[in-house]
């Protein structure tokens, strides 16, 4: 029995929708015909009515916190997928500072298997750079390749050597593997909770700089280009840091980079008072970097959006901003956040957005997803352009209700998402 969504509107180029009817079989995506004519044949089949709203290839993300081992109280794989599917997500992408860090085939394989048991989206780990995120010894790249990681990232901490980072890359390189980098000087940021900014002036806070990020950008693209790796840049906050990822592709390294949609709507001086829920690392810096980023996702620069989706207890984060942990939410925002604020604005094609987070995800990766075409995995969002709700943490299904969005009003909301043919999510 296939699944057949009739009267859907699918991207056609531009801001142009097209009325389709689309028909998945097992796993993959059988037919696509025009809705004009007859209705097809549905007799023995699940039938979704789509009455217009759009449908989307199942959306991407290639930067999540899934909690998972160690972290269960702020999120779980069951969990995490859960509200990846509610925010359209088909597949995910897992950082490994988790506890244990996976840095170990077996943690690999104890991710992979959670996943496979109570994840209702695609899961793909990422492994370590370093054992135990040290910054030390380089983990057994070769092993963790085999056991199922799709890159390795020391995500959470920046690799402070160059050295132990130019190893790291020839290895990947020598293997066909990214390096995804979390870039941060750790001498330039200790102790500090919020960008070098107005807010931090206005509150006597130390300040993270722009350059403690920028250097490391700076440093790894000179790196990736003497070892040929793909680079691939975390969570772009800083002008400093776009300007250089579009240098380094100007002169053809190897080098993508994402961007979280908080760095594209939220400058320091959005933060109303010492609320942890703005507490983000990167953190939330300049208006003039929110342009830069907006700017570099635009042209290219950036190739991809990304949540880094990052559920904390509500006891943590009542900790206030000097002693809360980093980190937001994301997946159930995203989509709505960016279609609301640049898409019905006009500043935006729905294609652009769309691409974003499908097709460049999957193609930046090499993953085979985020198309909608006949043969291809049936990785399907409804989406609802219209209807307009307000957020509301309470109703998250993350455990996470850290998130600064709280009382936006948003169009944009996924109503349903289908992973490899089977309707995991619907509202």
């Amino acid at each position: 029995m296939g699944i057949w969504i009739l009267n859907a509107s699918l991207a056609a180029g531009g801001n142009e929708l097209t009325k389709k009817h689309v028909f998945a079989n097992g796993e993959r995506i059988e037919q696509i015909v025009d809705a004009g004519g007859a209705l097809p044949d549905t007799a023995g089949h699940t039938v979704i009515d789509a009455q217009g709203k759009l449908l989307a290839p199942g959306l991407i993300d290639m930067h999540v916190h899934l909690r998972e081992p160690g972290f269960e109280y702020k999120e779980d794989i069951a969990s995490g997928t859960r509200s990846a599917a509610r925010g359209g997500f088909t597949t995910i992408a897992c950082m490994p500072n988790t506890r244990p860090v996976i840095d170990t085939v077996e943690t690999v394989q104890y991710v992979l298997n959670k996943a496979q048991t109570e994840g209702i989206v695609r899961v793909l780990p990422y492994g370590c750079i370093t054992k135990n995120e040290l910054g030390r010894e380089l983990t057994d790249f070769d092993a963790l390749k085999e056991a199922g990681v799709i890159g390795y990232t020391d995500d959470g901490v920046g690799v402070q050597s160059a050295q132990m980072m130019k190893d790291a890359m020839a290895k990947a390189a020598s293997i066909g593997m990214p390096i995804i980098a979390h870039c941060e000087d750790n001498t330039l940021v200790e102790g500090a909770a919020v960008s070098e900014g107005a807010f931090a002036r206005k509150h006597g806070l130390k300040g993270i700089p722009n350059e403690s990020e920028a250097i490391h950008v700076g440093r790894d693209i000179l790196l990736a280009e003497a070892t040929g790796v793909h680079y691939h840049v975390c969570h772009v906050s800083t002008e400093q840091s776009v300007r250089l990822i579009r240098q380094a592709k100007q002169i053809g390294i190897k080098v993508t980079a994402e961007v979280c949609p908080h760095h594209l709507l939220l400058s320091d001086e959005d933060i109303p008072g010492m609320d942890a829920n703005w507490k983000m690392n990167p953190p939330l810096r300049t208006p003039r970097d929110v342009q830069a980023c907006i700017e570099g996702l635009v042209d290219g620069t950036i190739d991809i959006v990304v949540t880094d989706h990052a559920p904390h207890s509500e006891e943590e984060k009542a900790r206030g901003m000097q002693l809360a942990p980093f980190g937001i939410v994301g997946f159930e925002t995203a989509f709505p956040l960016l279609y609301t604020k640049f898409v019905a604005t006009g500043q935006w094609t729905l294609e652009f957005l769309l691409d974003k987070m499908t097709k460049l995800p999957a193609q930046v990766f090499g993953l085979p997803w985020g198309m909608i075409e006949v043969g291809r995995a049936a990785d399907l969002t409804l989406i609802d352009l219209e209807t307009e709700k307000k957020v509301n943490p309470a109703e998250f299904l993350s455990k996470g209700r850290n998130t600064p969005f709280t009382g936006w009003s948003l169009k944009g909301w996924p109503t349903l998402t289908i992973v490899g043919g089977n309707v995991v999510w619907s509202e």
